[in-house]
């Protein structure tokens, strides 16, 4: 079992603990990510899901996972889990129904806002964008310097896709067609090896163009990370990006330094964190249900990892940008950024 596995394995029981309200309080658990009682590898195209929401349950000792009892024992030499706390942001959130996220390295704590829905898999959307520029890079069919593609001529809603776009631009404008063409490229055998060695979510690729999306029938602007089989929870995500850019990566330089370049915000000043995350947002019907806000902060002395989703919220415009805004809030009360 490789440290990926065994850090997965202490993470799941967070889920298990949350369900059984063991959040009210702060607690010495065994993580923060949560999976499906029996994950899949990624599941090949043409067996798609039409599940919407996807509520993560807990984990058992047949599924070939540790137990908490087993956790102890076996994983003596890991690093004491983390602290989780139960927090209340909700004067940041306002009407919006939504959770919350923090993962502090330093202090190995976990600050959670509604536990229930933190713990809920939705799609992840743009946010994908993370994960299928670190497949590309690491599979060598993205190179930063030679990453330019060229425009189709197709008109789309989105005036910053309508021209020849590079990997930093295409990021930055979270434009669909240049990486629909970047996964197609990495294709579903490379793309299910990286959501597995990851744990992401419930690794479902299975409506590969994504036609479950309802939102649009142009296959230029769907797939199976718009509002279609693949879903994450927001704890997920949280230890999704600890794996990727934590002290024990996998993940050499050369790739995780061109993906953490396109996720740095600009326009912060130069007394706050350096803020690096990805927007993702969805809509069913036309009627946004889903709309995120993750990545990490590196703030003088620590790394904190956060997430921010808002789901669909009566009577409130739901906006990736929103779900943002309450992120770099929380991290300002908490570290400063």
């Amino acid at each position: 079992m490789n440290h990926i596995q065994k850090t997965a394995a202490i993470f799941l029981i967070a889920a298990a603990l949350l369900a059984n309200g063991c959040a009210g309080a702060e607690n010495q658990i065994s993580g923060l990510e949560t999976s499906d009682s029996s994950p899949e590898p990624s599941i090949a195209p043409g067996e798609p899901s039409d599940s919407k929401e996807e509520a993560v349950s807990q984990s058992s000792p047949e599924n070939g996972e540790l137990n908490p009892e087993e956790s102890e024992t076996k994983d003596s030499s890991q690093a004491s889990p983390p602290a989780l706390k139960e927090t209340d942001w909700s004067a940041l959130f306002g009407a919006f129904h939504g959770a919350a996220v923090l993962y502090d390295e330093k202090e190995n704590s976990v600050l959670v806002y509604q536990p229930e829905l933190a713990r809920t898999r939705r799609s992840p959307c743009s946010t994908f964008k993370i994960i299928s520029s670190l497949s590309a890079l690491e599979n060598g069919i993205l190179t930063p310097e030679h990453s330019a593609r060229a425009w189709s001529g197709e008109v789309f809603w989105n005036e910053d896709w309508n021209r020849d776009l590079d990997f930093e631009t295409a990021f930055r404008t979270s434009c669909v067609w240049y990486f629909r063409e970047l996964i197609d490229e990495i294709g579903a055998e490379r793309m299910g090896d990286t959501l597995e060695r990851l744990q992401y979510g419930n690794q479902d690729i299975s409506d590969w163009e994504g036609r479950l999306n309802t939102n649009n029938q142009n296959r230029a602007l769907t797939g199976f990370w718009i509002e279609s089989s693949l879903k994450i929870s927001p704890m997920e995500q949280v230890e999704v990006l600890r794996r990727i850019f934590g002290g024990d990566s996998e993940y050499p330089e050369r790739v995780t330094e061109p993906l953490k370049q396109a996720m740095k915000l600009t326009g912060l000043s130069e007394t706050e964190a350096a803020v690096y995350g990805k927007t993702g947002m969805g809509k069913d019907r036309g009627v946004t249900v889903d709309a995120w806000f993750t990545g990490f902060a590196d703030t003088e002395d620590r790394r904190l990892y956060f997430c921010v989703y808002l789901g669909e919220s009566e009577g409130l415009q739901v906006t990736s940008q929103e779900a943002k805004a309450i992120a770099l809030q929380i991290l300002s009360q908490y570290g400063g950024a």
